[in-house]
Protein backbone atom coordinates (compact mmCIF):
# COMPACT_ATOMS: atom_id res chain seq x y z
CA UNK A 1 0.00 0.00 0.00
CA UNK A 2 1.09 3.46 -0.99
CA UNK A 3 2.13 5.57 2.00
CA UNK A 4 -0.45 7.99 2.86
CA UNK A 5 0.37 11.38 2.97
CA UNK A 6 1.39 13.28 6.02
CA UNK A 7 -2.18 15.13 6.09
CA UNK A 8 -4.02 11.89 5.60
CA UNK A 9 -7.17 11.74 6.64
CA UNK A 10 -7.99 8.19 8.30
CA UNK A 11 -11.60 7.39 8.21
CA UNK A 12 -12.86 3.64 10.14
CA UNK A 13 -15.68 2.00 9.38
CA UNK A 14 -17.33 -0.65 11.14
CA UNK A 15 -19.52 -3.82 9.81
CA UNK A 16 -21.40 -5.62 11.94
CA UNK A 17 -21.32 -9.40 11.39
CA UNK A 18 -25.43 -10.39 11.88
CA UNK A 19 -27.56 -11.06 8.76
CA UNK A 20 -27.01 -11.12 5.05
CA UNK A 21 -26.68 -7.65 2.93
CA UNK A 22 -29.37 -6.31 1.24
CA UNK A 23 -29.92 -3.43 -1.74
CA UNK A 24 -30.84 -0.75 1.24
CA UNK A 25 -27.40 -1.84 2.60
CA UNK A 26 -26.02 -1.52 -0.42
CA UNK A 27 -27.37 1.80 -1.48
CA UNK A 28 -27.17 3.28 1.90
CA UNK A 29 -23.63 2.29 3.13
CA UNK A 30 -21.67 -0.12 0.94
CA UNK A 31 -21.30 1.25 -2.15
CA UNK A 32 -20.64 5.49 -1.23
CA UNK A 33 -17.88 3.78 1.64
CA UNK A 34 -16.69 2.18 -1.25
CA UNK A 35 -16.14 4.79 -3.42
CA UNK A 36 -15.01 6.84 -0.55
CA UNK A 37 -11.99 4.94 -0.16
CA UNK A 38 -10.49 5.82 -3.47
CA UNK A 39 -10.44 9.29 -2.11
CA UNK A 40 -6.41 10.89 -2.32
CA UNK A 41 -5.84 12.47 0.98
CA UNK A 42 -7.23 9.37 2.91
CA UNK A 43 -6.44 6.82 4.64
CA UNK A 44 -9.37 4.17 5.15
CA UNK A 45 -10.10 1.18 7.83
CA UNK A 46 -13.26 -1.31 7.41
CA UNK A 47 -13.48 -3.80 10.37
CA UNK A 48 -15.91 -6.61 10.42
CA UNK A 49 -17.24 -6.14 14.04
CA UNK A 50 -17.48 -9.79 14.84
CA UNK A 51 -17.00 -8.55 18.71
CA UNK A 52 -20.19 -6.52 18.32
CA UNK A 53 -21.86 -9.16 16.94
CA UNK A 54 -21.88 -11.19 20.18
CA UNK A 55 -24.00 -8.82 21.43
CA UNK A 56 -26.61 -8.97 19.47
CA UNK A 57 -26.13 -12.71 18.31
CA UNK A 58 -25.60 -15.97 20.38
CA UNK A 59 -25.72 -18.28 16.95
CA UNK A 60 -21.95 -19.55 16.82
CA UNK A 61 -22.87 -20.49 13.28
CA UNK A 62 -24.23 -17.64 11.75
CA UNK A 63 -21.68 -15.00 13.31
CA UNK A 64 -19.28 -17.23 11.01
CA UNK A 65 -21.68 -17.44 8.18
CA UNK A 66 -22.22 -13.48 8.41
CA UNK A 67 -19.14 -12.63 8.64
CA UNK A 68 -17.88 -14.86 5.45
CA UNK A 69 -20.79 -13.21 3.77
CA UNK A 70 -20.19 -9.37 4.59
CA UNK A 71 -16.64 -9.96 3.58
CA UNK A 72 -17.62 -11.09 0.57
CA UNK A 73 -19.77 -8.50 -0.23
CA UNK A 74 -17.32 -6.24 0.77
CA UNK A 75 -14.49 -7.08 -1.75
CA UNK A 76 -17.02 -8.00 -4.67
CA UNK A 77 -18.20 -4.46 -4.36
CA UNK A 78 -15.21 -2.88 -5.13
CA UNK A 79 -12.85 -2.84 -1.59
CA UNK A 80 -9.49 -3.27 -2.56
CA UNK A 81 -7.69 -4.66 0.05
CA UNK A 82 -4.27 -3.56 -0.68
CA UNK A 83 -5.16 0.20 -0.79
CA UNK A 84 -7.22 -0.04 2.39
CA UNK A 85 -7.04 -2.03 6.21
CA UNK A 86 -9.79 -4.31 5.69
CA UNK A 87 -9.76 -6.64 8.49
CA UNK A 88 -11.75 -8.58 11.19
CA UNK A 89 -11.99 -7.24 14.96
CA UNK A 90 -11.50 -10.46 16.84
CA UNK A 91 -7.92 -10.42 14.80
CA UNK A 92 -6.43 -7.45 16.69
CA UNK A 93 -5.73 -8.63 20.34
CA UNK A 94 -5.01 -4.97 21.06
CA UNK A 95 -8.43 -4.02 20.81
CA UNK A 96 -10.13 -5.30 23.91
CA UNK A 97 -6.67 -4.75 25.56
CA UNK A 98 -7.23 -1.14 24.88
CA UNK A 99 -11.22 -1.25 25.93
CA UNK A 100 -9.88 -2.58 29.22
CA UNK A 101 -8.23 1.01 29.93
CA UNK A 102 -11.04 3.22 28.61
CA UNK A 103 -13.28 1.23 31.20
CA UNK A 104 -10.89 2.34 33.60
CA UNK A 105 -11.15 6.01 32.64
CA UNK A 106 -14.54 5.74 31.55
CA UNK A 107 -17.44 6.96 34.25
CA UNK A 108 -20.94 4.56 34.88
CA UNK A 109 -22.66 7.77 34.48
CA UNK A 110 -21.64 8.13 30.98
CA UNK A 111 -22.26 4.65 29.76
CA UNK A 112 -25.67 4.75 31.97
CA UNK A 113 -26.94 7.77 29.03
CA UNK A 114 -26.12 5.34 26.21
CA UNK A 115 -29.27 5.04 24.33
CA UNK A 116 -29.10 1.18 23.50
CA UNK A 117 -29.48 0.47 27.51
CA UNK A 118 -31.85 3.29 28.27
CA UNK A 119 -34.08 1.70 25.52
CA UNK A 120 -33.58 -1.74 26.92
CA UNK A 121 -34.50 -0.04 30.76
CA UNK A 122 -37.39 2.18 29.92
CA UNK A 123 -38.68 -1.28 28.48
CA UNK A 124 -37.89 -3.19 30.95
CA UNK A 125 -39.75 -0.83 32.99
CA UNK A 126 -42.92 -0.10 30.99
CA UNK A 127 -43.40 -3.80 31.40
CA UNK A 128 -42.93 -3.72 34.99
CA UNK A 129 -39.55 -5.84 35.40
CA UNK A 130 -36.90 -5.29 36.90
CA UNK A 131 -34.49 -2.18 35.26
CA UNK A 132 -32.09 -4.21 33.79
CA UNK A 133 -33.38 -7.55 32.74
CA UNK A 134 -31.95 -9.21 29.97
CA UNK A 135 -29.31 -6.49 29.87
CA UNK A 136 -25.79 -7.99 29.41
CA UNK A 137 -22.71 -6.33 30.03
CA UNK A 138 -22.06 -6.43 26.69
CA UNK A 139 -24.93 -4.36 26.03
CA UNK A 140 -23.83 -1.57 28.47
CA UNK A 141 -20.09 -2.05 27.74
CA UNK A 142 -20.40 -1.70 23.88
CA UNK A 143 -19.82 1.82 23.51
CA UNK A 144 -16.38 1.04 25.69
CA UNK A 145 -15.18 -1.31 22.89
CA UNK A 146 -16.88 0.98 19.88
CA UNK A 147 -14.60 4.04 21.22
CA UNK A 148 -11.52 1.03 21.54
CA UNK A 149 -12.05 0.09 18.10
CA UNK A 150 -11.84 4.13 16.81
CA UNK A 151 -9.13 5.41 18.75
CA UNK A 152 -7.13 2.57 18.80
CA UNK A 153 -6.56 3.74 15.22
CA UNK A 154 -6.59 7.67 15.83
CA UNK A 155 -9.33 7.80 13.16
CA UNK A 156 -10.31 11.29 12.56
CA UNK A 157 -13.07 11.09 11.19
CA UNK A 158 -16.06 7.90 11.63
CA UNK A 159 -18.71 7.66 8.95
CA UNK A 160 -22.16 6.97 11.01
CA UNK A 161 -26.01 7.53 10.71
CA UNK A 162 -27.12 9.82 12.98
CA UNK A 163 -28.07 7.80 15.42
CA UNK A 164 -24.63 6.73 16.45
CA UNK A 165 -23.67 10.28 16.30
CA UNK A 166 -24.04 9.73 20.53
CA UNK A 167 -20.99 7.16 20.24
CA UNK A 168 -18.48 8.96 18.76
CA UNK A 169 -19.15 11.78 21.22
CA UNK A 170 -18.35 8.93 24.16
CA UNK A 171 -15.44 7.57 22.45
CA UNK A 172 -14.38 11.30 22.32
CA UNK A 173 -15.11 11.79 26.15
CA UNK A 174 -12.80 8.77 26.75
CA UNK A 175 -10.51 9.50 24.71
CA UNK A 176 -9.68 12.91 26.49
CA UNK A 177 -9.88 11.71 29.84
CA UNK A 178 -6.89 8.75 28.62
CA UNK A 179 -5.04 11.92 27.58
CA UNK A 180 -5.87 14.11 30.29
CA UNK A 181 -4.48 11.49 32.74
CA UNK A 182 -1.79 10.00 30.56
CA UNK A 183 -0.79 12.49 28.09
CA UNK A 184 -1.91 13.70 24.40
CA UNK A 185 -2.09 9.80 23.11
CA UNK A 186 -5.42 9.77 20.88
CA UNK A 187 -6.77 12.20 18.39
CA UNK A 188 -10.47 12.74 19.39
CA UNK A 189 -12.64 11.43 16.59
CA UNK A 190 -15.23 12.99 14.78
CA UNK A 191 -18.57 11.80 13.32
CA UNK A 192 -19.03 11.95 9.71
CA UNK A 193 -22.68 12.01 8.61
CA UNK A 194 -23.78 12.10 5.36
CA UNK A 195 -27.15 13.75 4.34
CA UNK A 196 -27.41 12.93 0.80
CA UNK A 197 -26.94 8.97 1.25
CA UNK A 198 -29.75 7.68 0.11
CA UNK A 199 -32.72 5.76 2.37
CA UNK A 200 -34.32 2.66 0.08
CA UNK A 201 -37.93 1.48 0.43
CA UNK A 202 -38.38 -1.73 1.23
CA UNK A 203 -41.22 -4.09 -0.64
CA UNK A 204 -44.23 -2.72 1.37
CA UNK A 205 -42.64 1.17 1.04
CA UNK A 206 -41.51 1.72 4.40
CA UNK A 207 -37.92 1.93 4.98
CA UNK A 208 -36.36 -1.28 3.73
CA UNK A 209 -34.93 -3.49 6.92
CA UNK A 210 -34.68 -6.89 8.07
CA UNK A 211 -36.90 -6.11 11.00
CA UNK A 212 -39.90 -5.30 8.44
CA UNK A 213 -39.06 -8.45 6.66
CA UNK A 214 -39.27 -6.15 3.35
CA UNK A 215 -35.93 -6.61 1.69
CA UNK A 216 -34.47 -7.28 -1.25
CA UNK A 217 -31.29 -9.52 -1.20
CA UNK A 218 -28.16 -7.87 -2.35
CA UNK A 219 -26.94 -11.47 -4.40
CA UNK A 220 -29.73 -13.54 -3.91
CA UNK A 221 -29.68 -15.44 -7.48
CA UNK A 222 -31.60 -12.90 -10.43
CA UNK A 223 -34.73 -14.95 -10.56
CA UNK A 224 -35.40 -14.56 -7.06
CA UNK A 225 -34.67 -10.80 -7.28
CA UNK A 226 -37.11 -10.55 -10.05
CA UNK A 227 -40.00 -12.19 -8.28
CA UNK A 228 -39.17 -10.24 -5.22
CA UNK A 229 -39.23 -6.94 -7.62
CA UNK A 230 -42.72 -8.33 -8.57
CA UNK A 231 -43.59 -8.04 -5.47
CA UNK A 232 -43.11 -3.94 -4.88
CA UNK A 233 -46.49 -2.52 -3.58
CA UNK A 234 -47.94 -0.63 -6.06
CA UNK A 235 -51.50 1.28 -6.44
CA UNK A 236 -54.08 -0.22 -8.92
CA UNK A 237 -53.74 2.37 -11.80
CA UNK A 238 -53.93 0.30 -15.00
CA UNK A 239 -52.09 0.51 -18.32
CA UNK A 240 -52.60 3.77 -19.92
CA UNK A 241 -53.63 6.38 -16.83
CA UNK A 242 -50.96 8.41 -16.12
CA UNK A 243 -48.74 7.22 -12.30
CA UNK A 244 -47.54 9.35 -9.45
CA UNK A 245 -43.42 8.96 -9.02
CA UNK A 246 -43.99 11.23 -5.81
CA UNK A 247 -44.28 7.97 -2.93
CA UNK A 248 -43.53 5.54 -5.59
CA UNK A 249 -41.12 2.73 -3.98
CA UNK A 250 -40.75 1.74 -7.31
CA UNK A 251 -39.57 4.68 -8.50
CA UNK A 252 -37.43 5.42 -5.59
CA UNK A 253 -35.40 1.96 -5.92
CA UNK A 254 -34.51 2.77 -9.27
CA UNK A 255 -33.77 6.36 -9.01
CA UNK A 256 -31.06 4.79 -6.67
CA UNK A 257 -29.48 2.45 -9.14
CA UNK A 258 -30.36 4.87 -12.54
CA UNK A 259 -28.40 7.66 -14.37
CA UNK A 260 -30.17 11.00 -13.65
CA UNK A 261 -31.13 10.28 -17.71
CA UNK A 262 -32.57 7.08 -17.23
CA UNK A 263 -33.86 8.62 -13.95
CA UNK A 264 -36.02 11.29 -16.30
CA UNK A 265 -37.39 8.88 -19.29
CA UNK A 266 -38.79 6.77 -16.17
CA UNK A 267 -40.58 10.19 -15.13
CA UNK A 268 -41.80 10.44 -18.65
CA UNK A 269 -43.14 6.94 -18.55
CA UNK A 270 -45.30 7.78 -15.32
CA UNK A 271 -46.91 10.05 -16.74
CA UNK A 272 -47.73 8.37 -19.72
CA UNK A 273 -48.97 5.70 -18.24
CA UNK A 274 -46.22 2.76 -18.31
CA UNK A 275 -47.88 -0.46 -16.93
CA UNK A 276 -46.65 -0.96 -13.42
CA UNK A 277 -45.43 -5.10 -14.89
CA UNK A 278 -43.55 -2.82 -17.34
CA UNK A 279 -42.10 -0.62 -14.51
CA UNK A 280 -40.86 -3.53 -12.86
CA UNK A 281 -39.11 -5.56 -15.62
CA UNK A 282 -37.14 -2.27 -15.81
CA UNK A 283 -36.24 -1.42 -12.38
CA UNK A 284 -34.96 -5.17 -12.32
CA UNK A 285 -33.09 -4.49 -15.90
CA UNK A 286 -31.36 -1.87 -13.98
CA UNK A 287 -30.50 -3.07 -10.73
CA UNK A 288 -28.91 -6.32 -12.25
CA UNK A 289 -26.78 -4.75 -15.24
CA UNK A 290 -24.73 -3.18 -11.73
CA UNK A 291 -25.60 -6.51 -9.79
CA UNK A 292 -24.73 -9.29 -11.87
CA UNK A 293 -20.99 -8.74 -12.00
CA UNK A 294 -20.42 -8.45 -8.55
CA UNK A 295 -22.73 -11.55 -7.76
CA UNK A 296 -20.44 -13.96 -9.74
CA UNK A 297 -17.04 -12.15 -7.54
CA UNK A 298 -19.31 -12.59 -4.89
CA UNK A 299 -20.30 -16.57 -5.17
CA UNK A 300 -16.78 -16.91 -6.12
CA UNK A 301 -15.70 -15.90 -2.94
CA UNK A 302 -17.94 -17.54 -0.84
CA UNK A 303 -17.28 -20.30 -2.56
CA UNK A 304 -13.32 -19.92 -1.73
CA UNK A 305 -13.58 -19.01 1.85
CA UNK A 306 -9.94 -20.05 2.18
CA UNK A 307 -9.13 -16.93 0.28
CA UNK A 308 -11.17 -14.71 2.05
CA UNK A 309 -9.42 -16.25 5.86
CA UNK A 310 -5.88 -15.19 4.04
CA UNK A 311 -7.62 -11.50 2.61
CA UNK A 312 -8.87 -11.08 6.18
CA UNK A 313 -5.25 -12.71 8.01
CA UNK A 314 -3.55 -10.26 5.62
CA UNK A 315 -5.53 -7.30 6.85
CA UNK A 316 -4.97 -7.68 10.52
CA UNK A 317 -1.07 -8.13 9.72
CA UNK A 318 -1.37 -4.61 8.35
CA UNK A 319 -3.68 -3.23 11.11
CA UNK A 320 -1.37 -4.95 13.70
CA UNK A 321 1.94 -3.09 12.32
CA UNK A 322 -0.15 0.05 12.98
CA UNK A 323 -1.53 -1.15 16.71
CA UNK A 324 0.94 -3.16 18.25
CA UNK A 325 3.74 -0.10 18.61
CA UNK A 326 1.05 2.15 19.69
CA UNK A 327 -0.13 -0.15 22.10
CA UNK A 328 2.96 -0.68 23.53
CA UNK A 329 3.07 3.52 24.10
CA UNK A 330 -0.02 3.11 25.72
CA UNK A 331 0.94 -0.01 27.93
CA UNK A 332 3.76 2.74 29.14
CA UNK A 333 1.95 5.07 29.60
CA UNK A 334 -0.04 3.63 32.23
CA UNK A 335 2.31 2.31 34.02
CA UNK A 336 2.65 -1.86 32.43
CA UNK A 337 6.34 -1.55 32.25
CA UNK A 338 9.56 -3.27 32.73
CA UNK A 339 10.40 -3.72 36.35
CA UNK A 340 13.92 -3.85 36.26
CA UNK A 341 13.39 0.38 35.87
CA UNK A 342 11.36 0.59 39.21
CA UNK A 343 13.68 3.29 41.52
CA UNK A 344 14.43 1.00 44.90
CA UNK A 345 16.72 2.92 47.09
CA UNK A 346 17.49 6.90 47.70
CA UNK A 347 18.77 8.66 45.51
CA UNK A 348 16.87 6.62 42.52
CA UNK A 349 16.41 9.64 41.08
CA UNK A 350 19.33 11.33 40.53
CA UNK A 351 21.29 7.87 39.47
CA UNK A 352 18.31 7.63 36.97
CA UNK A 353 19.35 10.88 35.75
CA UNK A 354 22.74 10.10 34.99
CA UNK A 355 21.90 6.38 33.77
CA UNK A 356 19.95 8.32 30.84
CA UNK A 357 22.19 11.04 30.48
CA UNK A 358 24.73 8.11 29.17
CA UNK A 359 22.26 6.52 27.75
CA UNK A 360 22.03 6.43 23.49
CA UNK A 361 18.76 8.78 22.29
CA UNK A 362 16.10 8.19 20.02
CA UNK A 363 15.68 11.98 18.05
CA UNK A 364 12.64 12.55 16.14
CA UNK A 365 12.69 15.05 13.41
CA UNK A 366 11.48 16.33 10.04
CA UNK A 367 13.35 17.24 6.67
CA UNK A 368 12.69 19.37 3.86
CA UNK A 369 10.98 16.72 1.53
CA UNK A 370 7.97 17.12 4.22
CA UNK A 371 9.03 13.64 5.80
CA UNK A 372 9.48 12.55 9.59
CA UNK A 373 12.60 10.79 10.47
CA UNK A 374 14.01 9.14 13.52
CA UNK A 375 17.67 8.28 14.21
CA UNK A 376 19.42 6.94 17.46
CA UNK A 377 22.21 8.69 18.67
CA UNK A 378 24.90 8.22 21.66
CA UNK A 379 25.61 10.84 24.11
CA UNK A 380 28.55 12.26 22.16
CA UNK A 381 26.24 12.47 18.91
CA UNK A 382 27.37 8.91 17.25
CA UNK A 383 24.11 7.50 15.22
CA UNK A 384 23.86 3.92 15.50
CA UNK A 385 20.92 3.83 13.98
CA UNK A 386 18.97 6.12 11.08
CA UNK A 387 15.59 5.87 9.62
CA UNK A 388 13.84 6.13 6.30
CA UNK A 389 11.33 8.86 5.91
CA UNK A 390 7.50 8.48 7.35
CA UNK A 391 4.53 10.42 6.09
CA UNK A 392 3.92 11.53 9.90
CA UNK A 393 5.56 11.66 13.49
CA UNK A 394 2.88 9.13 14.52
CA UNK A 395 4.07 6.64 12.80
CA UNK A 396 7.80 7.21 13.00
CA UNK A 397 7.00 7.39 16.95
CA UNK A 398 5.43 3.63 16.37
CA UNK A 399 8.35 2.31 14.52
CA UNK A 400 10.76 3.81 17.59
CA UNK A 401 8.18 2.35 20.09
CA UNK A 402 8.83 -0.99 18.02
CA UNK A 403 12.15 -0.33 18.88
CA UNK A 404 12.19 0.76 22.60
CA UNK A 405 9.38 -2.45 23.38
CA UNK A 406 11.80 -5.25 21.60
CA UNK A 407 15.06 -3.95 20.96
CA UNK A 408 16.92 -5.79 18.36
CA UNK A 409 14.12 -8.16 17.50
CA UNK A 410 11.88 -5.48 16.24
CA UNK A 411 15.09 -4.58 13.25
CA UNK A 412 13.08 -7.64 11.62
CA UNK A 413 9.93 -6.35 11.93
CA UNK A 414 11.11 -2.76 10.56
CA UNK A 415 13.72 -4.10 7.51
CA UNK A 416 13.78 -1.76 4.83
CA UNK A 417 12.32 1.19 7.30
CA UNK A 418 15.55 1.70 9.11
CA UNK A 419 19.37 1.60 8.55
CA UNK A 420 22.61 0.81 11.03
CA UNK A 421 25.39 2.26 9.63
CA UNK A 422 28.77 0.25 8.12
CA UNK A 423 30.83 1.98 10.92
CA UNK A 424 28.58 0.35 13.88
CA UNK A 425 28.76 -3.23 14.25
CA UNK A 426 25.90 -5.23 14.57
CA UNK A 427 26.14 -6.32 18.37
CA UNK A 428 26.72 -3.13 19.64
CA UNK A 429 23.83 -1.58 18.73
CA UNK A 430 21.69 -4.52 19.60
CA UNK A 431 23.67 -3.96 23.07
CA UNK A 432 22.21 -0.08 22.79
CA UNK A 433 18.66 -0.92 22.07
CA UNK A 434 18.64 -3.85 25.11
CA UNK A 435 19.63 -1.41 27.66
CA UNK A 436 17.14 1.32 26.51
CA UNK A 437 14.40 -2.01 27.12
CA UNK A 438 15.81 -2.26 30.37
CA UNK A 439 15.33 1.58 30.91
CA UNK A 440 12.32 1.51 30.06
Amino acid sequence: MTRPAPDAVRYLTGITTTGTPHLGNYVGAIRPAVQASRTPGTQNFYFLADYHALIKCDDPARIQRSTLEIAACWLATGLDPEQVFFYRQSDIPEIPELTWFLTCVCGKGLLNRAHAYKASVDKNQAAGADPDTDVTAGLFMYPVLMAADIILFNAHKVPVGRDQIQHIEMARDMAASFNHLYGPHFTLPEAAVDESVATLPGLDGRKMSKSYDNTIGLFTPAAQIRKQIAGIVTDSRSPGEPKDTEGSALFQIYRAFATPEETESLRRAYAEGIAWGDAKQLLFERIDREIAPMRQRYQSLVENPTELERILRRGAERARAVATPFMSELRQAVGLRNLASQPTAKGAKSAEKAEKAALPAFKQYREADGLHYFKLVEPGGRVLLQSQGFASPREAGQAVGVLRAEGAAGLAKLAGQVERPHSVPENELGNALSKLMQAD
